[in-house]
């Protein structure tokens, strides 16, 4: 993310959401816009793909708090600014395009928060000798773009862990020149402006921008015949597949980070981050409740009055024994130890078995009599005695 993205673009009305929203409100909004605006979804539709790459933006760094701090930090500095306000600053003191110049490629995330705004600070004085501290800033390795990507699992694999297959399009040095961002067969020349340091500064009275050169956008390099596929940037759409390994125990609506499983660095740099975003279906016999699992076990109503050892299945694997006591009432809940999700520290959840009374829908002769005997002999006990009573007493 670029010093100028960090400052001009502004992700809470992307998100549609206040400045003072909450963490949980801010995953809401994007949950909802992802699923809105998903390229899975919306096939071709060029528009909602570029939107969809905003909201990811945005969440990105408005869901880490470290980044979401240092982002409003850096635009309450210079929304109240120095000097007047010039057209097209985005409401800034500041012409951005002006400031810092250059190609998409080279307004990639770089470094941190607290590094951009150095290299800001560092210009805005003329710290480090002016140009010869841009062309080290741009010069540099540089980290790749973080991709946003999700996938959808059966409830057995969130709970075991799986690995996925997905096709991930991302930003990388075009293949057709190298990266050079010139026609094939032909070099780019360095730049007589700033005489390949791809910085130049500014003197603005009191303080002088260091920024980059207009000439060549910062690369110190001037192309003459383009390259036609990435039309003299240097990078171009790159897609790939991959195996991403989904760690057991991923809930429903969780984001899971690979690291480096990104798009490509520039210059050597380190590649991005991967986020998927889980989506879990449900299962028809268990149900999950943080780590456990849950299942409702269905039981006759002599197995509750009597006692009774049942079986009760497990997600994977031969059924488990559970010993139902004597006098077990309607939805009793009983745990079996370590049946449920894994944690990260090695250790598993519980299996959390309710059980439920089925009561015939139809008796034969013999059963009828039976029960009837047995109403007869325990027609003494009244489960409601008191019920009335306690209702008028509140």
């Amino acid at each position: 993310m670029s010093t100028k993205d960090y400052l001009e673009k502004d992700y809470y009305a992307v998100l549609g959401v206040p400045k003072s929203a909450t963490a949980e409100e801010i995953k809401k909004a994007y949950r909802k816009l992802a699923r809105q605006y998903h390229p899975d979804t919306n096939q071709g539709d060029v528009a909602k793909e570029t939107k969809f790459k905003e909201v990811s933006e945005a969440y990105d760094v408005l869901s880490d708090g470290k980044r979401r701090k240092e982002y409003d930090e850096a635009r309450t500095l210079f929304g109240s600014g120095v000097g007047g306000q010039r057209p097209g600053s985005g409401g800034f003191p500041f012409d951005f395009g002006d400031l810092f110049g250059g190609t998409a490629s080279q307004q990639q995330q770089g470094h941190g928060a607290g590094e951009r705004l150095g290299d800001l600070f560092g210009g805005l004085f003329n710290r480090g000798g002016g140009g010869s501290a841009r062309t080290t800033s741009t010069t540099r390795p540089r980290r790749g773009q973080d991709i946003e990507s999700e996938v959808t699992l059966t409830f057995t694999e969130a709970v075991e862990g799986s690995t996925v297959s997905l096709r991930l399009t991302s930003s990388a040095a075009c293949t057709a020149c190298s990266g050079t961002g010139a026609k094939a067969g032909t070099t780019p020349r360095v730049c007589p402006t700033c005489e390949g340091t791809g910085a130049a500064s500014r003197n603005l009275g009191n303080f002088a921008f260091s920024e980059p050169c207009r000439d060549c956008k910062g690369r110190g390099l001037l192309v003459d015949d383009p390259c036609p596929v990435c039309e003299g940037s240097g990078r171009a759409k790159s897609t790939r597949n991959i195996q991403a390994r989904i760690p057991a125990g991923v809930a429903d609506g969780q984001r899971v980070k690979l690291k480096a499983k990104g798009a490509p660095g520039e210059n050597g740099g380190p590649a991005g981050d991967l986020y998927i975003l889980a989506h879990v279906k449900p299962h028809a016999v268990f149900g999950r409740t943080g780590d456990n699992l849950t299942i409702t076990v269905p039981v006759t109503f002599s197995e509750a009055a009597l006692g009774a050892e049942i079986k009760v299945p497990i997600l994977k694997g031969l059924p488990v024994t559970l010993r139902i006591p004597t006098g077990t009432p309607n939805g009793r809940t009983f745990r079996v130890r370590g049946r449920g999700v894994a944690r990260k520290d090695g250790t598993k959840g519980d299996l959390l078995a309710t059980v439920e009374v089925v009561v015939p829908k139809t008796l034969d002769d013999k059963s009828r009599e039976l029960l009837t005997e047995f109403n007869t002999a325990t027609a003494g006990e009244d489960p409601r005695a008191d019920l009335i009573q306690r209702a008028r007493s509140e």
